[in-house]
C-alpha cells in the first residue's frame, strides 16, 4: 500500500483536503510539519504528501513555496481547492465567557480576526503546529479555545461553540499533492516554476514577464521571495496556464535560461480551474 504523508495530526485541514483525493489503495501519514512531509517523501518513506500552498485571505504558504524552491527536487503533481470553514472548539462544558487564551496555526487565527474582535476581545492568541493540535489543547486544558475543523473536535472529543467564525464566506485553501516526476499532458494544465536572477538589475522582472507575454501565456500568480542568500536579493515564483511540454511554454522556459541562474520547474499539473 502507498504511504501518502499530510501536515498532521488527524484533523487537520490537510487532512480532509487528502480525503477528498480519496484513500484507496493509500495509507495516510501524519507529519508534525510541513517540513516533515516534505522530507518523508524526499526520503521515500512516503510516495507523495499533501501541504497547503495558498489561501485567499493569507496569502501564500512560504514554508511550501522555500521548501519545493530550495530544500528539495519534488514536483507538484495536482492541486485542489477546498472552501474552509473554522470552528471554535473548547473542552466539554466551557462556555465561551470561560474562554481565556485562543491556540490555532497563526493562519487560520488570521482568518477570524474580526470574528475573534467581536466575540473574545482581549484574549491573547498562541501558536500550534496544526489546527488539530490546536483542538487537542483545547480538550485538554479548559479556558483554551481552538481554531479548528469539525472533523478534529470529533476526533479528540472537543465541542464547538461556533461553527464558520471565519471572517470572509470566500475563504478558499489551495492544497498541493508532492512527489516526484512531471505528468503528461492533459489540455487543462498549470506550471508551478522558481525563477533565480543572475543579478538584480533594473527590468529584470520586465523581462522575465516579457518571454511569457511573446508566447501569450496566461500567469495566474507571480511573488517574490528572498533568496536567503543577502538582503534586498530577490527570486521569483510564477505560475501560468499550460504544461511545460507545450511549444510556447518550452519556447519561453529555454530562452530564459539563457537570461537566469536557474529555472526550476516545480510541477506541471491538472488545474482546478
Amino acid at each position: 500500500m502507498a504511504r501518502r504523508a499530510f501536515l498532521g495530526p488527524a484533523g487537520t485541514f490537510t487532512e480532509e483536503a487528502l480525503l477528498s483525493l480519496g484513500t484507496e489503495g493509500l495509507e495516510p501519514v501524519p507529519c508534525a510539519t510541513i517540513g516533515e512531509v516534505f522530507a518523508a517523501v524526499a526520503s521515500r518513506d512516503c510516495e507523495s504528501g499533501v501541504v497547503p500552498i495558498e489561501n485567499s485571505v493569507e496569502g501564500s504558504v512560504n514554508e511550501t513555496l522555500d521548501a519545493l524552491a530550495f530544500d528539495h527536487e519534488l514536483h507538484i503533481t495536482a492541486e485542489l481547492v477546498r472552501d474552509i470553514h473554522h470552528a471554535l472548539v473548547v473542552a466539554p462544558g466551557v462556555r465561551l465567557e470561560d474562554v481565556t487564551t485562543i491556540v490555532s496555526k497563526p493562519e487560520a487565527t488570521g482568518q477570524c480576526r474580526a470574528w475573534l474582535a467581536a466575540h473574545l476581545p482581549g484574549r491573547p492568541a498562541v501558536a500550534a503546529n496544526s489546527t488539530a493540535e490546536a483542538v487537542q489543547r483545547a480538550v485538554a486544558e479548559p479556558g483554551l479555545a481552538a481554531i479548528g475543523t469539525s472533523l478534529a473536535a470529533g476526533l479528540y472529543g472537543g465541542s464547538v461553540l461556533q461553527e464558520a467564525i471565519e471572517d470572509h464566506a470566500g475563504n478558499q485553501t489551495r492544497f498541493v499533492v508532492i512527489g516526484r516526476g512531471i505528468g503528461e499532458r492533459t489540455g487543462h494544465d498549470k506550471t508551478s516554476l522558481a525563477l533565480f536572477m543572475q543579478r538584480n538589475k533594473p527590468g529584470a522582472l520586465l523581462m522575465i514577464l516579457s518571454e511569457f507575454a511573446y508566447g501569450q501565456m496566461n500567469l495566474t500568480k507571480i511573488q517574490s521571495r528572498p533568496t536567503k542568500k543577502q538582503l534586498g536579493e530577490y527570486m521569483f515564483f510564477v505560475d501560468l496556464e499550460g504544461h511545460v511540454d507545450d511549444p510556447a511554454i518550452a519556447l519561453a522556459l529555454e530562452c530564459l535560461r539563457l537570461k537566469l541562474r536557474d529555472v526550476k520547474v516545480l510541477g506541471s499539473y491538472p488545474r482546478v480551474s
